[in-house]
Protein backbone atom coordinates (compact mmCIF):
# COMPACT_ATOMS: atom_id res chain seq x y z
CA UNK A 1 0.00 0.00 0.00
CA UNK A 2 1.46 3.39 -0.86
CA UNK A 3 1.67 6.23 1.65
CA UNK A 4 -1.28 8.44 0.70
CA UNK A 5 -4.04 5.77 0.66
CA UNK A 6 -2.51 4.27 3.79
CA UNK A 7 -2.75 7.64 5.56
CA UNK A 8 -6.47 7.86 4.70
CA UNK A 9 -7.03 4.30 5.88
CA UNK A 10 -5.21 4.88 9.17
CA UNK A 11 -7.16 8.09 9.78
CA UNK A 12 -10.41 6.24 9.07
CA UNK A 13 -9.53 3.72 11.75
CA UNK A 14 -8.57 6.54 14.12
CA UNK A 15 -11.97 8.18 13.54
CA UNK A 16 -13.63 4.84 14.25
CA UNK A 17 -11.79 4.63 17.58
CA UNK A 18 -12.99 8.14 18.45
CA UNK A 19 -16.51 7.15 17.39
CA UNK A 20 -16.43 4.21 19.77
CA UNK A 21 -15.02 6.33 22.60
CA UNK A 22 -17.61 9.08 22.12
CA UNK A 23 -20.51 6.63 22.06
CA UNK A 24 -19.27 4.76 25.12
CA UNK A 25 -19.49 8.06 27.01
CA UNK A 26 -22.97 8.93 25.73
CA UNK A 27 -21.94 11.40 23.02
CA UNK A 28 -24.17 9.83 20.39
CA UNK A 29 -24.34 12.73 17.91
CA UNK A 30 -20.58 13.21 17.98
CA UNK A 31 -19.98 9.48 17.64
CA UNK A 32 -22.35 9.36 14.68
CA UNK A 33 -20.46 12.22 13.04
CA UNK A 34 -17.16 10.41 13.38
CA UNK A 35 -18.77 7.23 12.07
CA UNK A 36 -19.60 9.08 8.86
CA UNK A 37 -16.06 10.45 8.76
CA UNK A 38 -14.61 6.96 9.16
CA UNK A 39 -16.62 5.60 6.25
CA UNK A 40 -15.82 8.62 4.07
CA UNK A 41 -12.07 8.35 4.66
CA UNK A 42 -12.07 4.60 4.09
CA UNK A 43 -13.85 5.05 0.75
CA UNK A 44 -11.53 7.88 -0.28
CA UNK A 45 -8.51 5.77 0.66
CA UNK A 46 -9.81 2.98 -1.56
CA UNK A 47 -10.16 5.41 -4.46
CA UNK A 48 -6.63 6.67 -3.92
CA UNK A 49 -5.33 3.10 -3.85
CA UNK A 50 -6.84 2.72 -7.33
CA UNK A 51 -5.09 5.90 -8.48
CA UNK A 52 -8.32 7.90 -8.52
CA UNK A 53 -8.37 11.33 -6.90
CA UNK A 54 -11.44 11.36 -4.65
CA UNK A 55 -13.98 14.13 -5.13
CA UNK A 56 -14.44 16.77 -2.43
CA UNK A 57 -17.69 15.38 -1.08
CA UNK A 58 -19.05 13.86 2.08
CA UNK A 59 -21.79 12.02 0.20
CA UNK A 60 -20.83 8.40 0.64
CA UNK A 61 -22.90 7.14 -2.29
CA UNK A 62 -20.97 9.47 -4.62
CA UNK A 63 -17.74 7.85 -3.45
CA UNK A 64 -19.27 4.41 -3.83
CA UNK A 65 -20.27 5.24 -7.41
CA UNK A 66 -16.66 6.09 -8.21
CA UNK A 67 -15.56 2.69 -6.91
CA UNK A 68 -18.21 1.01 -9.06
CA UNK A 69 -17.03 2.96 -12.11
CA UNK A 70 -13.52 1.67 -11.40
CA UNK A 71 -14.83 -1.87 -11.79
CA UNK A 72 -14.92 -3.00 -8.17
CA UNK A 73 -17.62 -5.34 -6.94
CA UNK A 74 -19.39 -3.00 -4.52
CA UNK A 75 -22.46 -5.11 -3.78
CA UNK A 76 -21.53 -5.47 -0.11
CA UNK A 77 -21.13 -1.70 0.24
CA UNK A 78 -24.40 -1.10 -1.62
CA UNK A 79 -26.17 -3.19 1.02
CA UNK A 80 -25.11 -0.79 3.78
CA UNK A 81 -27.23 2.24 4.84
CA UNK A 82 -24.67 4.73 3.53
CA UNK A 83 -27.27 7.38 2.68
CA UNK A 84 -28.33 7.56 6.33
CA UNK A 85 -24.72 7.73 7.44
CA UNK A 86 -24.14 10.65 5.03
CA UNK A 87 -27.11 12.47 6.56
CA UNK A 88 -25.65 11.93 10.01
CA UNK A 89 -22.56 13.88 8.97
CA UNK A 90 -24.76 16.95 8.61
CA UNK A 91 -27.41 16.42 11.27
CA UNK A 92 -24.87 15.60 13.98
CA UNK A 93 -23.01 18.90 13.80
CA UNK A 94 -25.29 21.91 14.03
CA UNK A 95 -28.68 22.52 15.69
CA UNK A 96 -31.71 22.13 13.48
CA UNK A 97 -34.36 24.63 14.54
CA UNK A 98 -34.68 24.45 18.33
CA UNK A 99 -33.10 21.02 18.79
CA UNK A 100 -29.38 20.45 19.26
CA UNK A 101 -27.87 17.36 17.63
CA UNK A 102 -27.48 15.81 21.09
CA UNK A 103 -31.30 15.52 21.19
CA UNK A 104 -31.64 14.01 17.72
CA UNK A 105 -29.72 10.76 18.12
CA UNK A 106 -30.63 7.76 20.22
CA UNK A 107 -28.68 4.62 20.99
CA UNK A 108 -30.16 2.75 18.01
CA UNK A 109 -29.11 5.52 15.59
CA UNK A 110 -25.62 5.61 17.04
CA UNK A 111 -25.26 1.83 16.98
CA UNK A 112 -26.34 1.66 13.34
CA UNK A 113 -23.79 4.36 12.49
CA UNK A 114 -21.05 2.51 14.33
CA UNK A 115 -21.96 -0.85 12.77
CA UNK A 116 -22.01 0.64 9.27
CA UNK A 117 -18.79 2.59 9.74
CA UNK A 118 -16.92 -0.40 11.13
CA UNK A 119 -18.08 -2.58 8.22
CA UNK A 120 -16.91 -0.25 5.43
CA UNK A 121 -13.15 -0.73 6.02
CA UNK A 122 -13.58 -4.49 6.32
CA UNK A 123 -15.25 -4.60 2.91
CA UNK A 124 -12.61 -2.33 1.43
CA UNK A 125 -9.86 -4.57 2.81
CA UNK A 126 -11.48 -7.34 0.76
CA UNK A 127 -10.97 -5.28 -2.42
CA UNK A 128 -7.25 -6.03 -2.17
CA UNK A 129 -8.13 -9.68 -2.62
CA UNK A 130 -10.37 -8.95 -5.66
CA UNK A 131 -7.74 -7.29 -7.76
Amino acid sequence: MNARPDAWSRQARNDLALDQLAMSHGFLAQGSYFASQDAEKALKGALLELGIEPPHTQVLNDLLQRLEEAGLDTRALNALPLRGLSRMAIQSRDPMDAKPPADLFDQADAQQALDTASTVPKIIDGFDQQG
